[in-house]
């Protein structure tokens, strides 16, 4: 079945963890064998031979860059223009991939339709590029308001305002606090330019202040259920509901921590947990058993989100192993209709009802 997933930090990987993601997944680890600088070294799932292989043809693939202020204790830049810099270095591999056919960027529904062709034809069987849709993760790089528009015209079209911690623009997981008036503007502008609001990673307050003030499309990248996890990291029912009232959809994510209540980081193991795919199937019926239908979940994985092997299910190798999910959701008493929603329809009704 064709799949789409709808969080991957591919160019974060390629520069930061210095990844030939056009390598199999094999290859990466064996390269890293041995090294500690951090802690899923020598454990990725992903890479784009996998990602075919599972026949994942779209994706959403990030930029992503924090700034910190000096008493803030997370890793990121010292100002927000550094922090620019490394989206534009992470825009140019993107770019890069593009030249070696590796990938394709899909920004409106002309380049959507054409790729999903592509990808359907059964009579081409050649190394078909990944298509990827833009998304920058934390709003922090955009240094003015103005900036926006520039990386709109690069295939910009998702913005998620803050990721962990105090943002620019928004506070993300684990703060507190309101958008203020930069964030406003920053949600009027994206409104201006059509770029969806990914409300995945703000903290409750920014969330519904968020969804107060912006009428454009909203959906969340990858966020599972304080219901099942309980953390602000999640979605409430609550939060759930207004999602779906909005028309968004919500896609499953793959981080263990956030699929079993309870983790350790560097002590917990997905064995140990029984964290396995199942696991993300119950995130994923609780979302249809709010909304009452299948029509708000889809994969949003974060595979290789600064976690590894380590701290995902531990009967998934690599990424293609999505494919053992519509079987999983088989078992549930999910329809064939059902699993397409969920691997792939609901974004595709998404992404053309925002470019139509």
């Amino acid at each position: 079945m064709f799949i789409i997933d709808a969080h991957l930090d591919l160019s974060m990987n390629a520069l930061e963890w210095n990844r030939d993601l056009t390598q199999p997944v094999a290859a990466i680890n064996e390269r890293e064998a041995g090294l500690t600088d951090k802690p899923d070294r020598a454990k990725a799932v992903v890479c784009l031979p996998e990602l075919r292989k599972g026949n994942i043809g779209l994706v959403v693939a990030t930029q992503i860059a924090r700034f910190v202020a000096p008493d803030n204790n997370l890793p990121g830049w010292h100002s927000p223009e550094q922090a620019w810099a490394q989206t534009q270095g992470q825009l140019a591999w993107y770019k890069a991939m593009e030249d070696a056919s590796e990938m394709i960027q899909i920004n409106d529904f002309i380049s959507l339709e054409n790729h999903l062709k592509l990808w359907n034809d059964e009579d081409i069987t050649e190394h078909k590029p990944i298509g990827y849709i833009l998304s920058l993760e934390g709003a922090d790089s955009l240094v003015t308001i103005k900036h926006l528009e520039h990386a709109y015209k690069n295939g910009l079209r998702a913005v998620g305002p803050a990721h962990y911690g105090p943002g620019r623009y928004a506070q993300g997981t684990d703060a507190t606090g309101f958008m203020g008036t930069k964030g406003h503007e920053l949600l009027k502008e994206m409104e201006r330019l059509n770029i969806i609001l990914d409300a995945t990673h703000l903290c409750d307050d920014s969330f519904w202040e968020a969804l107060d003030h912006f009428n454009g499309h909203v959906w969340a990248s990858h966020n599972n259920c304080r219901a099942l996890v309980n953390h602000n990291r999640q979605y409430s029912d609550e939060q759930i509901k207004a999602l779906i009232d909005r028309g968004a959809v919500i896609g499953a994510a793959l981080d263990a921590w956030m699929m079993v209540s309870g983790w350790e980081r560097g002590v917990s193991t997905p064995e140990g947990m029984n964290c396995n795919m199942e696991v993300m199937v119950n995130h994923i019926d609780h979302i249809c058993q709010i909304a009452g239908n299948t029509l708000h979940v889809g994969m949003g994985t974060d595979l290789d989100g600064a976690f590894g092997r380590e701290q995902c299910p531990y009967d998934l190798e690599t990424i293609a192993d999505l494919q053992k999910v519509p079987n999983l959701l088989n078992k549930r008493g999910y329809t064939t209709q059902d699993i397409e929603n969920m691997m792939h329809g609901n974004w595709l009704r998404f992404l053309r009802k925002a470019w139509s």
